[in-house]
């Protein structure tokens, strides 16, 4: 089987990562299962920029790679950009290079904050390589490059997916979901909730309001707000608190897809597909009792191989 690299920036992709290998035999099995036509950007490409191009395309993540050698550089993920709205470290070009002037921030290079400790995946690599590497990164989508680190593909959440949409699984909801999951309320500001998306590695979270479902809020939605222009509509400043401080209830959008315990996990998937989600609530006697995501499905296809 071959290694599993991460990408450092500045140095030749190395550490090994013993995996189990499932293979269909087929040299190119990944990227017949992934995206082969992928988006990048160069590292020159502004934050806002790459927004910009994640939620035209519908995208959670972005490959960074050079213009001239498509060599990958990095990864530009949705929570990458909330980190940097106020999230966790990232915020820090915000707050200590531009004083906390979002609107400078946002036309910074998007090389200052993307992730380049990531791990690669090779067009050789099986479709079980592909979802342990995906629960073992706890990326929900991995760049396919070859032995120059050109990229050829990405392997995602969504692609496994649709693998599993064509399981005839035993295996109900309640079985893989998310138990008790962690909430918030409609009046949480996008500060708090962006802390505790990062916090807890979460990109989405279930929003509750006196014991009944109001919605849920994610990292796309996040993004939106500051992609689509709305953020900086009515601001007076370019303080980042003008934008950060906006209750949660002002950006979420959508209908609200629920499932329920009994539900079997292949309807569950061809359902996301078909609705364009990447998670639905669990929802029993009224109650919210669990959450199911794209990741909480990949654990379940790995069950099912």
């Amino acid at each position: 089987m071959n290694d599993k690299r991460i990408l450092s920036p500045g140095k030749n992709p190395g550490g090994a990562v013993e995996l189990n290998s499932h293979r269909s035999g087929s040299h190119n099995e990944l990227l017949s299962l992934g995206t082969k036509d992928v988006c990048a950007v160069p590292p020159t490409m502004s934050i806002i920029g790459s927004v910009e191009g994640m939620i035209r395309k519908g995208f959670r993540r972005l490959p960074v790679t050079d213009p001239g050698t498509q060599q990958l550089k990095g990864l530009v993920t949705a929570g990458d950009i909330i980190d940097f709205m106020g999230g966790g470290q990232k915020y820090n070009l915000v707050r200590g290079r531009h004083h906390g002037n979002l609107i400078a921030a946002v036309n910074e290079p998007v090389r200052r904050i993307m992730s380049t400790n990531i791990m690669t995946l090779s067009p050789s690599d099986g479709l079980g390589d592909a979802v342990e590497c995906i629960l073992q990164s706890g990326y929900g989508g991995l760049p396919i490059v070859d032995k120059e680190m050109v990229l050829c593909g990405i392997f995602t959440e969504r692609d496994a997916l649709n693998v599993l949409s064509t399981f005839r699984s035993g295996l109900p909801v309640e079985e893989v979901m998310t138990v008790s999951p962690f909430v918030t309320s409609p009046d949480a500001t996008i500060s708090e909730v962006t802390r505790e998306m990062v916090k807890r590695k979460f990109r989405r979270l279930p929003v509750v309001s006196e014991d009944v479902l109001f919605g849920i809020v994610t990292a796309m939605d996040v993004m939106r707000y500051l992609g689509n222009g709305d953020a900086f509509a009515d601001m007076e400043t370019g303080n980042a608190d003008d934008v950060m401080n906006l209750p949660i209830r002002e950006i979420i959008s959508g209908e609200l897809y629920t499932t329920t315990p009994d539900t079997n996990i292949g309807e569950t998937a061809r359902m996301m597909i078909s609705r364009g989600v990447g998670a639905f609530p669990v929802i029993e006697d009224s109650r919210l009792v669990g959450i199911i995501t794209e990741f909480d499905m990949v654990r379940a296809l790995r069950r099912e191989m």
